[in-house]
């Protein structure tokens, strides 16, 4: 593998805590919660009616009609995310190799609410009125392909599909298609709109969600011991990773280098994390080594999160065995405590705002972590932020069918 170095020079999102880094940014360092009662559908007959849903989304700002038409409520998040992120990198994409420059974004699910819609029109009316664009628009490499489309980009064009891993690992892969020469541009992350009736009685049906209903603010509660399940959210985080020299050569603004990969399988259930955590443990060992640094040099995780019971005790085994007598020491925080689970798309979110909690020398706050689960014992720095000096930072991504993706960043 060649010894490129490889930075991120833009970033964007669309989460339920708005759609501009600093909307984000201030609402996490402020402890706000993206959480409330949901309203795109009739969630009567529910047993949760809660949700991370984005009410004010309006891709007419940035898309025409037909665009918008053609895609799926998923793949619209990636395209404004992306549109965000470019312009926000400062890159003038007529200034370079377009056979270069590819995209890469992740989703857990994809399409559901085209495959909602499309499946009502088959039953109720017939197989003749299902739409042309049905499958273009659930196909989970529908995002990857808009953004490419959308920017005329020829380079590698590829999707992530692993369930909650799905963003970490489409980053991951933009890394190392980077730092072997293989591009030099990639507009890479991950967009889910899983937030559907099928969508949240699915999980309903798995009883892995809160149904704190009447407290929608408090209901995301990781690592407390009155958690009663995650969130279901909506949303995407997109970065650009660009070659460090092409970056610095043109004078670009960088939030981070990115610096490890590490991805492992639990080899053991399909939708419970491995109880010691050995698998998640060893994709953070992986990319600390692929960093080239040592554990030492780790000043903030985060984590993965989810606020369900198996998941936060897991992940807290894994840091300590990882970490050792050190682990009590190192700053953790889950940011899902503000915007729910965004399934797929977590990973990229999470990345943008552990590069923003790089920049702003400021550790987010756990919100909602006011009894500490005695078995999940770290710092997971509850309730307020907290001022520290970050050079180096991971964030951890682990998703059903026991995949585990770990990225580490650094400063420069």
């Amino acid at each position: 593998m060649a010894d490129r170095r490889v930075v991120i020079t833009g970033m964007g999102v669309v989460t339920a805590l708005g759609d501009t880094l600093a909307d984000l940014w201030n609402s996490i360092v402020a402890g706000r919660s993206g959480i409330k009662t949901i309203e795109g559908f009739d969630t009567s007959a529910y047993p949760v009616r809660i949700g991370g849903e984005i009410s004010d989304f309006n891709p007419e700002n940035l898309l025409d009609k037909r665009e918008i038409k053609r895609q799926d409520r998923f793949a619209l998040f990636a395209l404004v995310s992306a549109i965000h992120a470019l312009d926000d990198s400062g890159l003038d994409l007529n200034q370079i190799d377009r056979q270069r420059c590819g995209v890469i974004i992740g989703s857990g699910i994809g399409g559901l609410s085209e495959l909602e819609k499309e499946h009502t029109k088959l039953i109720e009316r017939g197989p003749g009125r299902v739409s042309p664009f049905c499958v273009p628009k659930l196909m989970v490499n529908a995002a990857s392909a808009n953004v490419s489309i959308h920017y005329n980009l020829y380079g590698i064009n590829s999707a992530a599909v692993t369930a909650c891993a799905s963003a970490a690992h489409a980053i991951g892969m933009a890394y190392r298609h980077i730092k072997s020469n293989e591009a030099d541009m990639i507009i890479t992350g991950g967009s889910e709109a899983a937030l559907t009736r099928l969508g949240l009685a699915s999980f309903c049906a798995l009883k892995s969600l809160s149904q704190r209903n009447d407290e929608p603010a408090k209901a995301s509660r990781p690592f407390d011991r009155d958690r009663d399940g995650f969130v279901l959210s909506e949303g995407a985080g997109i970065l650009v990773l660009e070659d460090y020299e092409t970056a610095r050569k043109r004078g670009a603004r960088i939030y981070a280098e990115m610096l490890g990969y590490g991805m492992t399988g639990d080899g053991l259930h399909l939708t419970a994390p491995a109880p010691d955590g050995d698998g998640a443990h060893q994709a953070m060992r992986q990319a600390i080594k692929t960093a080239g640094i040592n554990n030492e040099k780790i000043d903030y995780i985060n984590a993965h999160g989810t606020g369900t019971e198996l998941n936060d005790i897991s992940e807290t085994a894994a840091i300590k065995n990882l970490f050792g007598t050190r682990a009590k020491k190192v700053p953790i925080s889950s940011t899902k405590s503000h915007l729910g689970h965004l399934l797929g798309a977590s990973g990229g979110v999470e990345l943008v705002i552990t590069a923003l909690a790089m920049q702003h020398s400021v550790i987010p706050p756990t919100i909602n972590l006011e009894n500490p689960d005695p078995q999940c014992d770290l710092d997971y720095t509850p309730l307020e932020a907290r001022e520290a000096k970050i050079n180096y930072a991971m964030s951890n991504s682990f998703g059903f069918g026991g995949h585990n993706a770990v990225l580490v960043i650094g400063k420069v």
